[in-house]
């Protein structure tokens, strides 16, 4: 048994007993369904060299698809998210199909392009409520454990994020895997070597697109809710705000990543208020409140100190002095 392994099973131990230790479910949760968005889109950026600037479309859509399945139809939990994730996967299809006809920018700027489609028809569409977003969705029962019970939720979202978070590794560590990594270090010689590279492409897309799909579809059943906010080009921005900060091309990069910003999301106004009333300086209040200028500051530091991220460094650094 691998240290990896081990590290692995220590750490999906703790983190299936912090609701005992006083974490607040629904933020742990949150924290896995970005970290498990992050982890899909590396498998772009980290290990095949895609940049995609428009992954929230399929955050947004699987989440309005469960949402609607099982608001609206009524089917059962488990199908319901499988649907979800099964749309994300054929949008990813079709976007993937498309853009993986160019690359670099043009790449960037498709992806880009396709996601500002879906959120405008996701905003004029009728089945979506626009702007005040699909409400009141059921989390209904998942193999007898129902599900409005937060900590039974908590549980079967820490399965679908070992689920995905397997389903990476694995393709990582396989010889599909391998052609990824090469396409990201020299395409012309994975041609060269016969790959056909855009099918390796368009697969890595669907799968990317797929997992971001059931990210999103877990994040409906956790909010019970599905909003505009999810499919906007932000969030496009922030995984891979997510994805640089923790380290590009690493396992756990991502989830670090994840972790801060949604802690950054969370804590920052607090934190900038309590500074405010201890040193009596209005502007932390201020700064705290700013959001997106702390998570701005932060990512320039960490370019600064980490330029391959924060596990990335750490490991880099590992190997150097094991050298």
């Amino acid at each position: 048994m691998s240290r990896q392994f081990l590290a692995y099973l220590l750490v999906t131990i703790i983190i299936a007993l912090l609701p005992f230790m006083g974490a607040y479910p629904i933020f742990v949760m949150k924290v896995m369904c970005y970290a498990l968005f992050a982890c899909a889109f590396n498998l772009l950026l980290g290990y095949t060299g895609l940049l995609s600037f428009g992954h929230a479309a399929f955050l947004g859509t699987a989440a309005y698809a469960t949402g609607h399945a099982l608001a609206v139809w009524g089917i059962p939990t488990l199908p319901g998210l499988l649907f979800g994730t099964g749309v994300a996967a054929l949008l990813g299809l079709i976007i993937g199909a498309l853009a993986i006809r160019r690359s670099g920018i043009y790449f960037a700027m498709i992806t880009l392009a396709m996601a500002q489609m879906v959120f405008f028809y996701f905003l004029q569409a009728p089945f979506t409520h626009g702007e005040d977003g699909l409400q009141g969705i059921p989390r209904g029962e998942i193999f007898g454990l129902n599900l409005s019970n937060d900590l039974n939720l908590y549980y079967v979202v820490l399965a679908i994020f070992i689920i995905g978070f397997a389903i990476c590794w694995r393709t990582i560590n396989s010889p599909f895997g391998q052609v990824l990594k090469a396409i990201r270090e020299n395409e012309p010689r994975a041609i060269s070597l016969g790959y056909n590279v855009d099918n390796f492409k368009l697969l890595v897309f669907v799968l990317s697109a797929a997992l971001a799909g059931l990210a999103g579809a877990t994040k409906a059943l956790v909010f019970v809710s599905a909003t505009l906010s999810d499919a906007t080009w932000q969030m496009s921005g922030m995984v891979i705000l997510m994805t640089l900060i923790g380290g590009m091309g690493t396992f756990t990069g991502p989830v670090l990543g994840a972790f801060i910003v949604v802690l950054l999301e969370n804590k920052v106004g607090e934190f900038g208020r309590f500074l405010s009333q201890a040193t009596g300086l209005q502007w932390f209040q201020v700064l705290g409140e700013s959001v997106t200028i702390v998570i701005g500051l932060i990512f320039i530091i960490c370019v600064m100190a980490f330029r391959r991220g924060i596990v990335g460094e750490l490991v880099h650094r590992y190997k150097a002095k094991k050298a």
